[in-house]
């Protein structure tokens, strides 16, 4: 039976940066750092209250052949990657603090039905959306 889910690929340019600006700037621990056969790095981060939940930072490359992996670096530097949804206690204060750090904000917080929402790219071009949940009812379909 599965329990949960305990692994997502965010893809990154730069595996070494990646790990710096989800560590410095957003406030994950890393989880692992090593390097394997072929000198493949495998690199995870987690948030340090859900150590269940490890983030890699992925370099496109194998399994992916030359023409997908070019696909998606391209993809990247277009800023055309939606990667992670995190959920914040306050989005304005969120956006402050990471603003102050330097944290690139496609979008500033706003007012969305089920939350206040702001858009970042990290540094390998990926979006990442911190919503600030409330109470929300969609609507019945029907």
């Amino acid at each position: 039976m599965i329990t949960n889910v305990s692994l997502v690929t965010v893809w990154s340019l730069d595996q070494e940066r990646s790990r710096d600006f989800y560590v410095d700037k957003l406030g994950f621990v890393v989880n692992t750092d090593a390097v394997m056969g072929d000198g493949f790095r495998w690199i995870t981060v987690n948030h340090p209250d859900h150590p269940e939940l490890e983030i890699t930072l992925r370099p496109p490359g194998p399994p992916l052949d030359q023409e997908a992996a070019a696909f998606v670096r391209r993809e990247l530097g277009k800023g055309h990657l939606g990667a992670l949804g995190l959920q914040v206690d306050d989005c304005h204060k969120t956006f402050q603090e990471l603003s102050a750090k330097g944290v690139e904000f496609v979008q500033e917080p706003a007012d969305r039905p089920y939350g206040t929402e702001a858009i970042i790219r990290d540094d390998s071009g990926n979006w990442l959306v911190l919503v600030e949940k409330k109470e929300f009812r969609p609507l019945d379909a029907g």
